[in-house]
């Protein structure tokens, strides 16, 4: 499946909803939407995996680059992920210890403007 990608901004935080697959062939569109946000100067983002059926560890490995990214600008980035194989991945790789990773858009995008 395709990876698709939209962008929205609220209060100062930019929420990317995130839909398909994030692998191997899709993560360069991905890194390419985060870098070119936080190098437009969004220090607050929110990354919604809701509509995310699989990620890989290339998808992976975007998402922590962009949060050491984030956080040399002090910055911050939430993840939004209630699918319980994603978050099984998370687990697996010990992710779920270094991202803030939020069950709602709600809950993620008040961490966010905290």
């Amino acid at each position: 499946m395709d990876l698709s990608l939209s962008t929205r901004e609220s209060a100062g935080t930019y929420i990317v909803d995130i839909g398909g697959e994030i692998d191997v062939s899709s993560s360069s569109k991905l890194r390419e939407r985060l870098v070119g946000l936080v190098n437009e100067g969004a220090l607050r983002l929110v990354v919604n995996l809701e509509g995310v059926e699989f990620i890989d560890s290339t998808g992976l490995g975007v998402l922590v680059g962009i949060l050491k990214r984030i956080r040399a600008r002090d910055g911050s980035l939430a993840i939004v992920c209630s699918n319980d194989a994603l978050l099984r991945v998370f687990t697996i790789t010990g992710l779920e210890k270094v991202f803030a990773i939020y069950p709602s858009l709600e809950a993620a995008t008040k961490h966010s403007t905290a």
